[in-house]
């Protein structure tokens, strides 16, 4: 960014504000000349940024709530949303199924111009797309993809009854994310990380499609002001193994990185008790719902975001470096 203050645009709300994408789309909402209203399930420590109201909203099923915290706005962003690899997690339906619709309907309500709702490329189902994944690829609502991407595909179907309705709505499908800022940080962040410390021996076979949060936060923009109503763009970034992304986070640490890719066979086979035990542990690395994304390794279409929207993602290699260079120096490298 150049830094310079950019007009005044209006008022954006963004439900899950607080998140990996939240928070980098925030920081780009506000150099783009928005006052951001934040929603979050709890107050954060210390006083909000300048330019950024906050919102305490509890439960984002919850249509009154929803419509008193977007008075006034005159664009939303829906990014609020539950992630998991675990084959069955019923946890997640209501917020990845029902919050669309309820946000969309208090949107609608409130007279909203336009809402921005970020998906993801799960909701397609990739395994079935015969070739290079596009928006035209079949959905994910077979019961043999992880309830994960079941619960995207549904909650784009249930947004989709209140575009119906009137509302004007687009949908972004970013691939894996990875990059600055993350405050959690992200699976995928947790092992670069080991990686750029020389701390990761091995890795899984496989790859992803993995693009920069900071571009997912533009693509999101681009979305807001040139998207089609109704439409879904593809917002990808590089595809890579997971053996080359973690030996490029390792080099980018001044190490060797990981010397073997274990097979997805090999992994496949404790997969299931991955699974059991992960639910005890609170951790989703290894089951069957995390194998079959490397599985699925998407070759991804970009074409009708860039031709659309003017998208393009940025080297892979300065995400890499940019976010080893956030873990060493826990310095702000949103911008950009």
């Amino acid at each position: 960014m150049t830094g310079e203050t950019a007009a005044p645009r209006g008022v954006a709300a963004v439900t899950g504000a607080s998140g990996f994408v939240g928070t980098n789309l925030v920081a780009r909402l506000r150099d783009d000349g928005w006052t951001v209203r934040a929603l979050v399930r709890r107050p954060p420590a210390g006083r909000p940024a300048e330019g950024i109201e906050l919102r305490l909203v509890d439960d984002i099923r919850d249509q009154p709530q929803l419509e008193d915290a977007f008075d006034g706005a005159d664009v939303v962003f829906h990014l609020a949303a539950r992630i998991s690899l675990f084959t069955e997690d019923r946890s997640i339906w209501d917020i990845n199924v029902n919050g669309p619709r309820a946000v969309g309907r208090a949107a609608l309500a409130r007279g909203v111009r336009r809402l921005v709702h970020c998906s993801s490329i799960h909701a397609f189902d990739v395994s079935r797309a015969g070739g290079p994944v596009d928006e035209r690829c079949p959905r994910s609502t077979s019961p043999e993809r992880p309830i994960y991407d079941r619960s995207k595909a549904a909650g784009e179907a249930s947004l989709r009854t209140v575009v119906d309705e009137g509302l004007d709505a687009v949908v972004v499908n970013p691939t894996g994310i990875i990059g600055p800022i993350d405050q959690g940080p992200s699976r995928v962040n947790r092992l670069l990380r080991l990686a750029a410390r020389g701390r990761l021996p091995a890795v899984l076979a496989g790859g992803f499609d993995w693009v920069d949060v900071r571009d997912v936060a533009l693509g999101l923009t681009l979305a807001l002001d040139r998207g089609r109503t109704g439409e879904n763009y593809l917002i990808h970034g590089h595809r890579r193994s997971s053996l080359e992304l973690s030996r490029m986070a390792a080099r980018a640490g001044g190490h060797r990185g990981p010397r073997m890719a274990i097979r997805l066979d090999t992994a496949a086979r404790v997969a299931p008790l991955g699974d059991r035990i992960g639910r005890r542990l609170g951790s989703d690395v290894l089951t069957p719902a995390s194998l079959g994304a490397l599985r699925d390794d998407p070759e991804v279409d970009g074409t009708k975001a860039a031709t659309e929207l003017g998208y393009g993602p940025r080297p892979l290699e300065q995400t890499v470096a940019d976010l080893v260079a956030s873990f060493s120096t826990g310095g702000d490298h949103s911008q950009g």
